[in-house]
């Protein structure tokens, strides 16, 4: 048995948050068990830490391990703060990120080129982003946009990813990191049923994003 965290991560102003599955003492499950323990949890993503000193992390969707993803690393970021306390830096496969607190909210940095290969289509309103039914042009990993309010960087989004075992992800964190490096500006991106994911781009190439995290659960299960 492995104690599991179940975190929402990028909670909005009316609850959402996308879930995340955290494995704290992530070493004491088998590699070879790890894929299919995350699609048996279905979350959009499951982190395995391996050494909570360090940071080294593992993140695996239902279908594929990733080397970046963003609420992993937040809500994993939220929760060694509280059972570890406060780390500088979390170290999944893509590389270092930093990591830190601030008004309520948890930050993390990445890069934009470490993100999946996001495609991105802009539609004209937030409505014409709500009333879609699926993934436009049958795309298995895309983000699609609209501005709320250009001038205050607030976007309406949603991604679809069923490259990743996802058809549709609550709040995406590493699309944030790709679109607001693509835009080069701060960005508040309302994704989901309720998820609020705020993004900007420091001069040194990395994006920082940041979001509120709550626990759900903690429970034991069999690996």
């Amino acid at each position: 048995m492995a104690e599991l965290h179940v975190l929402r991560v990028f909670c909005g102003p009316g609850g959402g948050g996308n879930p995340l599955g955290v494995f704290l003492q992530g070493s004491e499950v088998p590699d070879a068990r790890r894929q299919d323990i995350a699609a048996d949890l279905g979350f959009s993503e499951t982190v395995f830490v391996d050494d909570a000193e360090r940071g080294a992390i593992r993140v695996f969707t239902p279908a594929a391990e990733v080397a970046f993803a963003g609420h992993p690393v937040v809500g994993t970021a939220w929760l060694l703060a509280r059972t570890h306390g406060e780390v500088e830096a979390l170290m999944p496969p893509a590389g270092r990120v930093p990591v830190r607190e601030a008004g309520g909210l948890t930050f993390a940095a990445g890069r934009p080129e470490w993100a999946p290969d996001w495609e991105f289509v802009e539609l004209g309103s937030p409505d014409e982003v709500e009333e879609l039914e699926e993934a436009p042009g049958g795309r298995d990993a895309v983000a699609v946009w609209a501005w709320i309010d250009e001038g205050s960087g607030s976007i309406r989004a949603r991604v679809f990813a069923a490259r990743y075992g996802i058809a549709e992800d609550e709040a995406t964190g590493s699309a944030a990191v790709a679109l607001a490096g693509r835009l080069r500006r701060a960005l508040d991106i309302r994704q989901g049923l309720s998820s609020e994911i705020v993004a900007k781009p420091p001069p040194d190439g990395m994006v920082e994003i940041g979001g509120r995290v709550e626990l759900d659960d903690v429970r034991e299960y069999a690996v």
